[in-house]
């Protein structure tokens, strides 16, 4: 059901009072809103499969970093109202679609109606895994919340230096933060799992997308989760960093392109750690082919 109190599901604690409309730190209010669900094929292959996962991106979020190549819908505020029926019809949908799995993209801000909406679709018949895909900035209470919904975790590690996560996402707590949302996730959804198919049952995969001049910050962030978990998780190394039309204006450290030298020091330094589970990016995919459209696919029955 959707939040009857004061808004405490992300780090950031706004205490917005959401259930009478006021607006969240997030961007969200009383409204569940989404912007496009469709099968997607630009996740690691074993969320992709040769099908596609079956994406929800939902708008708004409470991390908001400054180079989010989804800005549209995570602070612009792109996305209809759906009511939590549509949002579990959608799931059943997907499924029907021969997704192999759901993928919720940015849904911390709806946890409640998530839960909800998955509870339905799973009566309904639905027998895909859960991926729940997010930034990492999350409560260890939250992800107690989820037990039960969520089967395998998606998480992006952005940062290890505060100053850099104050920086680019208002969010100095950002490191300890992530470290112990990790530590519950693994916690809870154990190591990282394969099918028979090859594809993700359980488990938690990180990313690290490598910034522009961050080579040092994002090989500390590999190092920190290596160090707690091991081959625990599958790492996956991102060269896909696209530079958002005006980020120089504030920030033009960040209007290149990553260098391909410092992203193949990345990956030799991730090969160094002989990781059993783990994913390197091709030079192309720094290209805003990789980012979905939000036009509101898959919202509307057809």
């Amino acid at each position: 059901m959707p939040l009857s109190k004061p808004c405490t599901l992300c780090p950031r604690s706004c205490r917005a009072k959401r259930f009478s409309g006021e607006t969240g730190y997030c961007g969200a209010n009383n409204e569940l809103k989404i912007a496009r669900a469709a099968l997607h094929h630009w996740e690691e292959p074993p969320i992709s499969g040769e099908r596609g996962s079956g994406a929800v991106f939902f708008s708004n979020c409470p991390l908001r970093c400054v180079y989010c190549q989804n800005y549209d819908i995570s602070q612009a505020g792109r996305g209809e109202a759906i009511s939590v029926r549509r949002l579990a019809d959608i799931f059943s949908e997907l499924a029907l679609q021969g997704a192999h799995n759901i993928n919720l993209v940015t849904a911390t801000q709806y946890t409640e109606e998530v839960i909800e909406a998955v509870a339905a679709a799973r009566q309904a018949g639905l027998q895909l895994p859960i991926i729940w895909n997010s930034s990492a900035y999350e409560t260890t209470a939250l992800i107690k919340r989820l037990a039960g919904t969520v089967d395998a975790w998606l998480f992006d590690y952005r940062y290890s230096d505060k100053t850099l996560a104050q920086r680019y996402s208002n969010a100095p707590d950002y490191p300890e933060i992530a470290q112990d949302a990790l530590v519950a996730a693994v916690q809870q959804a154990g190591e990282y799992h394969l099918g028979d198919s090859g594809l993700l049952v359980s488990g938690v995969v990180v990313r690290f997308l490598l910034l522009p001049g961050q080579l040092t910050d994002t090989i500390n962030c590999l190092d920190t989760v290596y160090s707690l978990f091991g081959d625990q998780v599958c790492y996956s190394l991102m060269s896909q960093y696209t530079a958002p039309v005006g980020i120089a204006d504030k920030y033009p450290e960040l209007a290149g392109p990553i260098r391909q030298w410092d992203y193949d020091l990345f990956v030799d330094h991730a090969l160094s750690l002989t990781l059993k589970h783990s994913f390197m990016q091709e030079p192309d995919s720094a290209s805003e082919s990789f980012i979905p459209p939000f036009n509101l696919t898959g919202v509307y029955p057809i």
